[in-house]
């Protein structure tokens, strides 16, 4: 059947071969942006941006497919449990991922007949909880001033299978153990290709974040030529299962972890709080002395080339600073000499065997020391500004 439509690129010109569908892990909606979030976002979009001067490149980020997710109805139902009928829009990002941690820390978990009526009203009405429209409404801003490509945060975008049809194709494909006869859960069985069997829904009925993502995948998957999964190493398990079954499915995937940003040394979920301080909000306050271009330019150099895929270094101020004055840098002294042509053939260096630009490789270019040339304006505006 038909996927949901994905945000896609102008279209390339005929002769571009291959079609890119990028699929990262999608925040969920109940706390700020973290500098974990921030990397994950920049390296995304500028995978994103690079690969569709390239070829043809779709984005799907519905944040429509994962609010059925525990986390988030639990936390809406929380939130309606405990303050009622609250008005959130006088609250800030960092008031509201407080309100969330306090639901991560509470022993008590809403019940599936408890958040029946929540996922309901999500799947068949389009309805997004107040606490979850003011935050999509902040990232709404940070991403308009970080220059984000925005695939549609506000958007109403469900999955282009239900859930039975979901099971009904994975059980087609032979890869389903289904004991929802016995009382019992629902699950994904790649066992004979050596992977463990995973539950996709519960007993109780209620869906996880992997039996989501195949809703959104499955249709999408064999319109492309290539599937890049971005993710989080956390959820590495299961994105080895999705990979295997888009495969089984007949979609080319890829997978591309992106590792999260250590606070003071320690690497915590945003559900264990910590971020305080650090939250985009904090750190586009503190970058207000720079000029639009220069943070947006400055932000990247740091997250990406920086930082670095992996987790080793901790999260520093003073070295964002640094980024968002060497930004300034290589704005003043860009040059407007690569023809589209040129421009295509230096970010293709920066693919290999994939149809994906590596996001570190082509951001560490800008930095090096023996560089033959000043950064072009054109390669600049396209995928970092």
């Amino acid at each position: 059947m038909p996927g949901p439509a994905a945000h896609a690129a102008t279209k390339p010109a005929a002769d571009r071969p291959g079609r890119v569908l990028l699929a990262p892990v999608t925040i969920t909606p109940t706390k700020p942006l973290t500098p974990s979030h921030l990397k994950f976002l920049l390296w995304s979009d500028v995978m994103y941006r690079a690969t569709a001067l390239l070829t043809e490149c779709a984005y799907r980020y519905s944040h429509t497919t994962y609010h059925l997710t525990e986390q988030t109805l639990g936390f809406w139902a929380y939130l309606d449990h405990t303050r009622g009928d609250s008005d959130y829009e006088d609250l800030s990002e960092e008031q509201i991922g407080e309100l969330y941690v306090a639901y991560r820390q509470d022993p008590h978990r809403p019940t599936a007949d408890e958040l029946r009526p929540y996922a309901d009203a999500v799947e068949h009405q389009g309805w997004v909880h107040p606490v979850s429209v003011r935050v999509l409404r902040w990232w709404t801003a940070h991403f308009s001033r970080l220059g984000l490509h925005d695939p549609g945060l506000l958007a109403h975008q469900p999955p282009g299978m239900d859930l039975d049809e979901v099971l009904e194709h994975l059980g087609a494909l032979d890869v389903l153990l289904d004991l929802r006869g016995h009382g019992g859960p629902v699950y994904l069985d790649l066992t004979r290709w050596g992977l463990p069997l995973r539950p996709i829904v519960g007993a109780d009925g209620r869906p996880n974040y992997l039996a989501c993502a195949l809703r959104e995948l499955l249709p999408l998957a064999p319109e492309y030529d290539e599937v890049v999964l971005v993710y989080d190493p956390e959820l590495g398990p299961d994105y080895r299962l999705l990979e295997r079954t888009l495969a089984i499915a007949g979609a080319g995937t890829r997978r591309f972890a992106i590792g999260r940003v250590p606070i003071d040394g320690v690497v915590r979920s945003a559900r264990q709080g910590g971020w305080q301080g650090h939250a985009a909000d904090a750190l586009l306050a503190a970058a207000d002395g720079h000029e639009p271009e220069a943070v947006r330019l400055g932000m990247r150099l740091y997250f990406i080339a920086v930082l670095g895929p992996g987790t080793q270094q901790s999260f520093r101020h003073d070295l964002l600073e640094q980024c968002l004055r060497r930004a300034a840098r290589l704005l003043a002294t860009a040059s407007d000499g690569l023809t589209r042509e040129e421009m295509a053939t230096e970010i293709g260096r920066h693919r290999r065997d994939h149809l994906f630009v590596h996001p570190y490789r082509l951001t560490s270019a800008l930095l090096a020391r023996r560089r033959p040339a000043p950064p072009a304006t054109s390669l600049l505006r396209e995928v970092y500004l």
